[in-house]
């Protein structure tokens, strides 16, 4: 049964190993990270599921466990078994972080995945799973929401952006899972098929208590971080 969910971006700028200067940006940032979280554990779920998108669609458990080499310090967070792609292991780390020393897995999506693919891992996780299960669901908006940012300024970045921010909003699954992946795409969004697995999950369940905590494009990437809680 799903009883929560987290929705959290995947910057290098989370982790103070590999940020290195803290800004009034990484703080506000950091905070609402950690508050969706502590919020997640709070519902004392019996197992946190991090959801995130990779080069292939599988399932790991608690051994699992990923490293940040590839951006400074050579730091790992989750299991010894390391191998979880970047998304999954920011997840790991923000769990760490938390305290949680409970029961934790971590499913991976292919980027590449439809919708309906997507949402039909989601479906799985909660059919499958025994006990209360919350999810902590990591992925960035587009990364061309200014002439700054990773990628070329686009002008449908922020409309795209502003569409998911709002399905975050009001738990609108049916919004979520309109997102093309075209579009996508074109506009280097990496939390897609991540957002879709969520709303899968939540299989319309309309008794949802939903609120954004951040959504902002500091360095022209889109950030969001958001809470669900199911009543009921």
């Amino acid at each position: 049964m799903l009883v929560a969910a987290a929705f959290c971006p995947h910057p290098p700028l989370l982790v103070p190993a590999v940020a290195g200067a803290t800004t009034a940006v990484h703080r506000r940032l950091r905070a609402a990270c950690a508050g969706a979280v502590a919020e997640l554990v709070a519902e004392s779920p019996d197992v946190i599921v991090v959801v995130g998108a990779g080069p292939r669609t599988y399932h790991a458990d608690r051994r699992a466990g990923g490293t940040l080499r590839g951006y400074g310090p050579d730091v790992a967070y989750g299991g010894p078994e390391i191998g979880l792609p970047f998304a999954a292991t920011i997840g790991a780390y923000l769990l760490d972080s938390s305290g949680w020393r409970g029961r934790r897995g971590y499913q991976v999506l292919d980027k590449r995945a439809t919708a309906q693919q997507a949402a039909r891992v989601g479906r799985g996780l909660v059919a499958e799973t025994v006990g209360r299960m919350a999810l902590l669901v990591i992925g960035d908006g587009s990364v061309r929401r200014s002439s700054t940012g990773p990628g070329h300024l686009d002008r449908r970045a922020d409309a795209y952006d502003a569409q998911v921010s709002a399905a975050l909003a009001d738990a609108d699954t049916v919004a979520l899972l309109s997102l093309d992946e075209q579009p996508t795409d074109d506009l280097w969004v990496a939390g897609r098929v991540a957002w879709q697995a969520a709303a899968g999950a939540l299989r319309g369940n309309l008794n949802v208590e939903a609120v954004v905590r951040y959504d902002a494009a500091p360095f022209g990437v889109g950030y969001f971080v958001a809470s669900w809680r199911l009543r009921g």
